[in-house]
């Protein structure tokens, strides 16, 4: 077993960065005109990366499946986006989100990338007010800022609920000035399908056009990975249906390493599921537990009567309402981070108190926050003894003002008005802290390929607090990878373009090809769909919010013959040249299938329980902490990083050590 050289930068944690940058090897500008580069994906990393390097003067090539990047996931990023800009001067600091994001992760993040995040974070701020993104602002003129989860503090900018579209667009508007300068060239409705060796570095992709079906080649002196997370592996998750892990497992199959498989975050805030038909999860963003209360029937015969139909929420007096997160965890109440918000909801369901037919929800209640700022407007407009009702109508505007959008978007999807009767939420799978393995250059263990965003595994530890994923995708697409790339590109001047007819290049797509001659001759009985059903609820029932040893066992033999099922009885109609999105879906599910075997052994290797990894047979016993998750900081203290070896089953393990110089590794309490 290796241990992985994360090449983290030597002196202080404070200076790591700045000296970092000062003697890093650089590229002349007359030189990087002739270097190519490959970005795939053009979400908020890839695209402010492609921006980025070619507005220093690379020659750039942008790869995303949509037909638009305008189009990519992290518009689905509604909250808000973190700084330490402390302008609610209520003591936040660098130090403070670094330790804040650190603590959340459950001290399994890379120290010394997170405090690099939280020194960038206020600069990504400036940069996006100056791309004109509408944040939010207070009654002064100055950025507002709200509260999320596992913070003391206000550190979240946003633009209503609509963070991620915003700052996207800021983004997708950089692009597209390189765009017009002849600097990025952008390939829409193309899928990468394999990363391209030659001499062990990254030279290129081959690519699918998903209009014509064609399969090209492409070449670049280094290749930049930013396609997102692998939610999708359960089926049902908040991430759009396109979302996908194929371009960061076929650069896996290739040699980079995969970490922390078994990472996935669940989000406490969704709506529910609504039975067997459903395709995906919509999230309602974390921003909402602001002024929302999350409670359920104290009672379980007041539960089964609203589950029943015969009672109405609105009806359950105060006093037989249990809001227990403020009541299990007084100094953050209804703030604690995801994992453990996540945990608190699961265990009041599972011992019957869920409130709709299912029995998998729990209220979110915006009742008390109406009432709040109605009088609070009301004080302020003069008006006296307002009635009830119009204190409500006074703080139903606040409420609509603040989420508006987030609002609506749940009445049209159940019928349900959240300002009269309480939101029903559930956890569902969201965000995935795991990924490529990268060094502190973003490089992954393939020399010149490069992993940004939640397509890598650095910053985030076991659990991601929120309004950190816009924070980290903009961070390492605009003010770490521009630098980290040169390092390795000022070796790669004198190579000259790379030819695409290369040996190297004809065999990676006589391979791409040949799988999909194979996928598609298969001419079997099933639906695609219904293999990623199978799949999903194997990955939900036995490696989703609680994981045992029996379970993940059980369900790496159950992944192994679904996927075993699949290449011998998946039917794709149509053909392989032309638009066909069928076999665009079986290409993924083919990926999901490889790699939740890997996330179910990954799960099943790390005999602790630490952020949204939950072992049922590693949690505290007794004392103050009781039922809470217990890690094993002497035997786990490391990033799990796993070798392709062609069999998930027998992947091997790589360990990065996790040494914390900074911050003293405790128990988590958000007591």
């Amino acid at each position: 077993m290796a241990t992985l050289d994360s090449k983290i930068p030597a002196g202080p944690i404070h200076e790591k960065w700045t000296n970092h940058k000062n003697h890093i090897n650089l590229v002349n500008p007359a030189n990087k005109r002739h270097i190519d580069i490959i970005v795939v994906g053009t979400g908020l990393a890839g695209g402010a990366a492609a921006a980025s390097l070619a507005e220093m003067g690379y020659n750039v090539k942008a790869f995303c499946y949509q037909d638009s990047p305008r189009r990519a996931h992290s518009i689905a990023a509604q909250g808000g986006i973190n700084a330490a800009k402390n302008y609610q001067n209520d003591g936040d600091s660098v130090y403070r989100l670094f330790y804040d994001t650190v603590k959340g992760g459950d001290y399994r993040a890379r120290e010394a990338n997170v405090h690099r995040l939280a020194e960038v974070s206020a600069n990504i701020i400036d940069q996006c007010v100056a791309q004109g993104v509408p944040f939010a602002r207070d009654y002064g003129g100055l950025l507002d800022n709200r509260s999320f989860g596992g913070v003391l503090v206000s550190r979240t900018f946003y633009a209503k609920g609509q963070t991620g579209q915003q700052l996207l667009l800021g983004a997708y508007s950089a692009l597209s000035r390189q765009i017009g300068k002849g600097k990025v060239q952008m390939l829409g409705r193309h899928e990468m399908l394999d990363l391209v060796l030659i001499g062990g570095k990254a030279r290129g992709i081959i690519a699918r056009n998903l209009v014509t079906g064609e399969i090209e080649r492409h070449s670049a002196h280094a290749v930049v990975l930013a396609t997102g997370g692998y939610g999708n592996v359960f089926f049902l998750s908040t991430n759009a249906m396109g979302s996908n892990v194929t371009a960061a497992w076929r650069a896996h199959k290739r040699g980079a390493y995969f970490a922390n498989p078994c990472f996935t975050q669940i989000h406490p805030t969704c709506i529910p599921r609504s039975g067997e038909h459903q395709s995906k999860l919509t999230l309602m963003s974390e921003s909402l537990r602001n002024d929302g209360r999350i409670w359920v029937p104290g009672k379980v015969e007041d539960a089964k009567a609203i589950r029943d139909g015969k009672l109405k929420p609105t009806q359950i007096k105060e006093e037989d309402r249990d809001y227990f997160l403020e009541r299990r965890y007084p100094a953050f109440g209804n703030l604690v981070p995801r994992d453990v918000a996540s945990r608190a909801a699961k265990e009041r369901c599972d011992e019957g108190f869920g409130v709709n037919a299912t029995g998998e929800a729990v209220y979110l209640d915006f009742q008390s926050a109406i009432m709040r700022y109605g009088k609070e407007k009301a004080m302020v407009e003069g008006i006296q003894n307002p009635s009830a009702d119009k204190i409500q109508a006074l703080g139903k505007a606040v409420i609509e003002a603040k989420y508006g959008n987030l609002f609506q978007m749940y009445y049209k999807i159940t019928d349900e008005n959240p300002y009269e009767t309480p939101m029903k939420i559930y956890p569902a799978v969201h965000y995935t802290m795991g990924g490529i393995w990268v060094d502190y250059n973003l490089m992954t263990t393939i020399p010149g390929c490069y992993a940004a965003g939640e397509a890598n595994f650095s910053e985030h530890g076991a659990n991601r607090l929120g309004a950190s994923a816009l924070m980290q995708g903009l961070a390492d697409g605009y003010f770490v990878l521009p630098y980290t790339i040169g390092e390795y590109l000022s070796s790669e001047i004198r190579t000259g373009k790379i030819s695409t007819d290369l040996p190297e290049f004809i065999e990676a797509e006589k391979n791409v090809k040949d799988q999909i001659e194979k996928m598609i001759n298969i001419k079997g009985t099933k639906s695609v769909d219904y293999f990623h059903k199978r799949l999903g609820k194997v990955m939900w029932d036995k490696v989703g919010m609680a994981r045992n040893a029996q379970g993940l066992t059980e369900a790496m033999a159950e992944i192994r013959a679904i996927r075993e099922e699949f290449w011998s009885d998946v039917r794709i109609p149509g053909t392989p040249n032309g638009l066909n999105p069928e076999l665009e879906k079986a290409g993924r599910v083919a990926d999901f299938l490889e790699l939740g075997e890997l996330f179910a052994k990954d799960a099943l290797d790390r005999n602790e329980s630490c952020g949204g990894h939950f072992r049922e047979e590693s949690v505290e016993l007794d004392g103050e902490q009781k039922g809470e998750a217990k890690r094993d900081d002497v035997n786990f203290a490391h990033v799990s990083a796993w070798e392709w070896t062609g069999d998930p089953a027998t992947s091997v393990k790589h360990k990065e050590e996790l040494v914390y110089e900074n911050i003293k590794m405790v128990q988590r309490s958000y007591k």
